[in-house]
């Protein structure tokens, strides 16, 4: 028995996404960069913004996430379908990009974070470029499956890319890509030169000079996503920004967050490999947050954002609001 004989069929589904297409679904390089047109980002910059797979393809990740969660609690599980559309793709044929097409919204405000990111960093007056079509996949999925010798050729591939288009510094909002593109390519990749910072990270550093303003009183809470927190450690930014926004009043859950926060069950192809107990960590995660008795509760990751939705929806809470930080912050820079 191989290793690719353990792994489970919907991780093996990304794993060959990220090789043939370099993105999570196996979809259009083209598809995914939509959310820039007309934002007049150009490719030939030093200082790149990388948008990663989740929020980009948002939308359809949320839509095949559902269909997971159905099929496993149908008769049929959700393995075989999964083993299916394997072999099914192996032959030409993608049910998960006709699925897609049908079911998913491809609504222009699921890349929203993304479009309000690019705004904060303009109105902040960084000067940065943007990939679109060719920027890579950092592969982070590779890793955590543990398809180590994948994810190595993926790593030269991701440092060839921007070797070639002569980038030397990213600004990454996906923290799984961030932590990906900082700390593990440069472990397959001794050449990889690049500057890598949060979007984060560069916003703190700059917000001190602006005044911000929430449009109105607003109690809010904060869900720190796993690899922001565990694994590039910034903790202390996103609550640094959320105090300095007047008419925000940030409350917390008591002894579960920064490093401590609880897990919402979503990223690194959880939900494909156990949907029931990932949407259960998303009921129990959102149950906490709401129980602070915020009004909005604030993430920034678009795998968080999907899990908190889908545990408020859980809960039946309709008046509870899951927004992205960075929709957060621009909201606060036209108020």
């Amino acid at each position: 028995m191989t290793k690719k004989d353990l792994t489970p069929p919907g991780l093996v589904y990304m794993a060959n996404n990220i090789s043939s297409r370099q993105n999570v679904l196996g979809a259009s390089k083209a598809e995914g960069a939509r959310w820039a047109k007309g934002l007049g980002l150009t490719k030939e910059a030093e200082t790149v913004f990388f948008a990663g797979c989740g929020y980009q393809y948002s939308s359809q990740l949320e839509c095949l996430t559902s269909l997971i969660r159905k099929l496993d609690k149908s008769s049929i599980g959700a393995e075989l379908p999964m083993s299916l559309a394997n072999f099914q793709k192996k032959l030409g044929i993608d049910l998960g990009a006709v699925y897609r097409t049908i079911f998913a919204r491809n609504n222009v405000n699921d890349a929203r974070p993304l479009t309000d990111a690019v705004k904060v960093l303009k109105n902040l007056g960084v000067d940065f470029g943007y990939l679109a079509d060719e920027e890579p996949c950092c592969g982070a999925p590779l890793h955590f499956i543990g398809l180590e010798s994948k994810f190595a050729q993926n790593a030269q591939i991701v440092q060839q890319r921007f070797e070639s288009l002569g980038v030397k510094k990213i600004i990454g909002i996906v923290p799984s890509c961030t932590h990906a593109l900082r700390t593990l390519i440069p472990k397959h990749a001794s050449g990889f030169k690049v500057e890598v910072q949060h979007f984060l990270e560069v916003v703190a550093d700059l917000i001190p000079e602006r005044e911000l303003r929430f449009p109105e009183k607003t109690k809010v809470t904060y869900h720190d996503p796993c690899q922001l927190a565990r694994f590039l450690e910034i903790t202390e930014q996103p609550r640094r920004i959320l105090k300095s926004i007047r008419n925000l009043e940030l409350v917390e859950t008591e002894a579960t967050s920064g490093q401590w926060s609880t897990c919402c069950g979503g990223g690194g192809g959880f939900e494909a490999v156990f949907p029931e107990f990932s949407q259960i960590l998303a009921t129990n995660r959102a149950r906490e947050l709401v129980d602070t008795g915020a009004e909005i509760i604030i993430t920034h990751c678009p795998g968080c954002i999907m899990q908190l939705k889908e545990g408020l929806k859980e809960l039946k809470i309709s008046n509870v609001k899951v927004l992205d930080l960075a929709q957060v912050l621009v909201m606060s820079m036209e108020a």
